[in-house]
């Protein structure tokens, strides 16, 4: 989920109001007369000055009025966190993995010098891979190991039937987790966060 203001986006000599999100790999601006998407890939340069965003890519200058976050953001386009950085998990962060992720993730996560842990010992964070529906009884399973201030992210496939963010949202409400947060894991899955609500740790 990315970052979202009010604002304007000028080119050339045209201005249009409009939302412009920021979100992981490109910058959108949704305005009633206007569209606009710019992948971080394309830009040759980023400036922020006086409450502008300024992106220069092949085609162009294309100027993003949001105000103080300008430079919040040049920084995030720029110096962009590591799906493990976003995923909360950092140097020495115990992490169990349940079902099948691929080598990317686990060579990344030996890289952010993370340990992984084998089924018997304790986690700070697990990651529960579910493919299809009838997975989701899984989420049961492991919540009740989820105490204190660990974490359970369940990892799904995105905008597929065969389970839906709703449905993994429910699972996890019925054991008494609470979602917190939704990472977009890679370009086919979505990540969901729980935790035990703080009054109940």
């Amino acid at each position: 989920m990315g970052n979202e203001v009010k604002g304007a986006m000028r080119v050339a000599d045209q201005r249009h109001q409009g939302k412009i999100l920021l979100e992981t790999s490109e910058i959108i601006f949704r305005g009633a007369d206007c569209r606009l998407r710019i992948p971080f890939a394309e830009l040759r340069e980023v400036i922020a000055t006086e409450g502008e965003l300024r992106l220069k890519t092949k085609s162009g200058l294309t100027l993003f009025e949001v105000g103080d976050t300008a430079e919040k953001w040049r920084e995030k386009i720029l110096h962009p966190k590591t799906r493990a950085e976003k995923l909360g998990v950092k140097a020495g962060t115990q992490v169990r993995l349940v079902g099948e992720f691929d080598a990317d993730f686990v060579n990344e996560l030996k890289t952010n010098k993370s340990v992984l842990v084998l089924n018997g010992g304790s986690s700070e964070i697990t990651f529960l891979a579910l493919e299809e529906k009838r997975s989701l009884a899984a989420i049961a399973k492991h919540a009740k190991k989820t105490k204190g201030a660990q974490a359970l992210w369940v990892v799904y496939p995105k905008g597929k039937k065969e389970i839906t963010e709703v449905e993994v949202i429910s699972a996890g409400r019925k054991t008494g987790l609470k979602d917190v947060k939704v990472v977009g894991f890679s370009a086919t899955h979505t990540a969901l966060k729980f935790v035990v609500p703080v009054a109940e740790r």
